[in-house]
């Protein structure tokens, strides 16, 4: 448990004052340039306009929804056992490294991938978003060992923050060498080859991965790998252990009906959320937008989502996590509908405005919803199964939105099925009673025989 002395100050207040809370948070630096550069800004233009080059607009764009729909497949099948196991052995920083390595080989491997390659730019895709999102299992489930109870909603947001800043840098330097190659002395122009022209776009794959691998130092080096339970001599180890842990984690978050709600909810809502976040570029370029302007929009998201992140977490100490989500939510219905009617690069940066300002803190005041409602003592364990359920939640999107553009030829169409899952989860989310969730916590844990360390008072809008 960290030591509950902490520096005063502005990190302190920002939830950031030890340095392991600062190491955790700056893998979110380290991730965020793969979902920003790699899967949202740089690689679906690079896809539908180089790798898918002689497709048909919707044909690329309904390829790399299958293709992102495939890796998170492969992520949703090995996170449950992964999961399970880091829960049983020490390995949760191990398995993170390893998912990152995975994630930041594919990126590197990127810088391979010229025109009229489809199928390896669809594989490397494949292998990114196993590697993020699987680092992400054990990534959120570190959170709850490394800060207190107290500073769930601050470290959250402010991780997301870093992830904003930390994507936005980067992603403003790429999108600087791309338009203007001659900045590094880069050929350009009419008279420069056709992989040369690719250059500055696939050096920007490399930087996402010599990014990620760096910004993950710090947290393999600062923060403490938790501690788990003796093993009992005789009892199942590895897969059979893994199977039965998690058996008996589903069992008990079933005796935890708000908690599951919840669960449920984001499940739901979060799928609308990771479509929009995968396909929001490659809409873009299907419907005649420029890559620059492209590119800048969801730079513009990266600034924005900074000052929004920190401003959702005050909002959630003046109306309660709850309420705040659902206003989140409210805002992502206006932008699906609003993106069937984009035409022009204007519109495009209102709806980035609109992102930037909901996206960060819906996700992180989610995460931080959802653990006041667990166990203390069980938030490993229930923190793993939150991390895995968002995994499951980036497929369906995806798939919809492939098979919408399958049945009507456009991806206008497609982007309205969106709405399902935000209304759907909305519902869901609406029916969560807070208060309740968080006294059948404290209960949990006085039947375990804890003291009690954060009142749960403060219904957060339930």
């Amino acid at each position: 448990m960290p030591d509950p002395a902490g520096p005063p100050g502005l990190l302190a207040s920002l939830g950031l004052g030890r340095p392991e809370l600062r190491a955790w948070a700056l893998y979110d630096c380290a991730n965020s340039a793969a979902v920003t550069s790699v899967l949202t800004a740089i690689l679906p233009i690079y896809f539908s306009t180089v790798a898918a080059a002689g497709l048909a607009p919707a044909e690329a764009t309904q390829r790399f929804a299958l293709a992102t729909t495939a890796g998170l497949v492969l992520v949703a099948l090995l996170a449950p056992m992964l999961g399970a196991l880091a829960d049983l052995r020490p390995v949760k920083k191990r398995l993170l490294a390893a998912f990152a390595a995975l994630g930041a080989s594919g990126c590197a491997a990127l810088f391979l991938v010229e025109r009229g390659d489809t199928l390896v730019a669809a594989g490397l895709l494949v292998v990114v978003n196993v590697g993020l999102n699987g680092s992400f299992v054990f990534y959120d489930a570190l959170l709850p060992h490394v800060a207190r109870p107290d500073e769930l909603d601050r470290t959250s947001a402010a991780a997301y923050a870093l992830g904003y800043l930390g994507g936005g840098l980067l992603l403003a330097a790429q999108l600087a060498v791309i338009l203007k190659p001659d900045l590094l002395g880069l050929p350009a122009g009419p008279d420069a080859t056709p992989s040369a022209r690719t250059l500055p776009t696939r050096l920007a794959f490399l930087s996402v991965a010599i990014w990620w691998a760096a910004f993950t130092v710090p947290l393999l080096l600062r923060v403490r790998e938790p501690a788990v339970a003796a093993h009992p001599p005789g009892a199942p180890a590895g897969l059979p252990a893994a199977l039965a842990r998690l058996g008996r984690t589903f069992r008990t978050l079933a005796r935890h009906p708000q908690a599951l709600l919840m669960l449920g909810a984001f499940l739901v809502y979060n799928d609308g959320i990771g479509t929009i976040i995968r396909m929001a570029a490659i809409y873009g370029t299907e419907i005649g937008l420029a890559r620059g302007a492209l590119i800048g929009a969801i730079l513009m998201v990266q600034l924005v989502g900074v000052p929004f992140a920190f401003l959702f977490g005050a909002l959630a100490a003046r109306l309660g996590a709850k309420r705040a989500v659902l206003g989140g939510l409210a805002v992502y219905v206006v932008i699906a509908v609003l993106a069937y009617f984009t035409t022009s690069a204007t519109h495009f940066f209102v709806l980035a405005f609109l992102v930037g300002t909901v996206q960060g803190g819906t996700q992180a005041l989610s995460r931080s919803l959802f653990a006041t409602l667990v166990p203390r003592h069980l938030s490993g364990e229930f923190f793993a199964f939150f991390a895995i359920s968002e995994k499951f939640a980036g497929i369906f999107g995806p798939a919809l939105f492939a098979a919408a553009v399958a049945l009507t030829g456009s991806s206008r169409i497609a982007i309205l099925s969106v709405i399902a899952f935000f209304v759907a989860g909305a519902s869901l989310l609406a029916r969560v009673d807070v208060v309740a969730g968080q006294r059948d916590a404290r209960a949990t844990e006085a039947a375990a025989g804890l003291a009690s360390v954060q009142a749960p008072a403060r219904a957060q809008g339930g």
